[in-house]
């Protein structure tokens, strides 16, 4: 666990790691589900039916889902060509700033998801194949993944604010900086000598 995270960060990143792994298991079932119906279709000529469905509702979920934990381990796609040369006080602002973009395009899209989900509850909408599921259920799970982000950047944004103010750009940096091509390469390095380390142990 990176040690500039409060206590609200730790556990979110905890639940968004949570959030990962269900979203893996429900996308790993899909996937079964699609290979369980090709086999059927191809040695008996039938099919279960709404395995593409049900695949296409579990990508949307699990996306949504690896949102939070993607923001939180600094993953996302940032251009860092002109970035690696800024001066730190400068590159902490821009850091900054891209949080509170991401924290804007986030809301705004929650609250449309939301919108969604609520016109499928009232209306009591079904989709048009044969399952006829309730669009309710899938949109709301894509929902929720889309609303704990939001909760995530907003815990993010208060703690990179406080670390911005106080002049501890190197914390801005560790919580919404992006991570450089020399650092990806120190993990790397540092990942390959740990299991050096375990092999030999074993």
């Amino acid at each position: 666990m990176q040690t500039h995270q409060s206590s609200g960060l730790f556990y979110a990143h905890r639940i968004s790691r949570w959030g990962v792994w269900g979203g893996g298991i429900l996308t790993l079932l899909s996937a079964g589900l699609v290979c369980f119906d090709v086999i059927v279709r191809k040695l008996f000529s039938i099919s279960i039916g709404g395995a593409d469905e049900l695949s296409g509702y579990a990508f949307a979920i699990s996306t949504t889902w690896s949102f939070a934990l993607v923001v939180l381990e600094r993953a996302n796609v940032r251009v860092d060509v002109f970035y690696q040369h800024f001066p730190v006080r400068l590159a902490a602002i821009l850091d900054w700033l891209s949080l509170v973009a991401l924290g804007v395009f986030l809301t705004l899209l929650t609250r449309y998801a939301y919108e969604v989900v609520a016109t499928s509850w009232f209306q009591s909408s079904t989709a048009n194949t044969p399952l006829a599921t309730p669009l309710w259920l899938p949109q709301g799970l894509w929902f929720i993944g889309l609303a704990w982000m939001v909760v995530v950047l907003a815990l993010m944004l208060e703690r990179a604010s406080r670390a911005l103010v106080t002049g501890n750009y190197a914390l801005v940096n560790q919580i919404a900086g992006a991570r450089l091509s020399q650092d990806e390469a120190q993990e790397e390095a540092s990942a390959g000598k740990r299991r050096v380390m375990e092999d030999r142990q074993s």
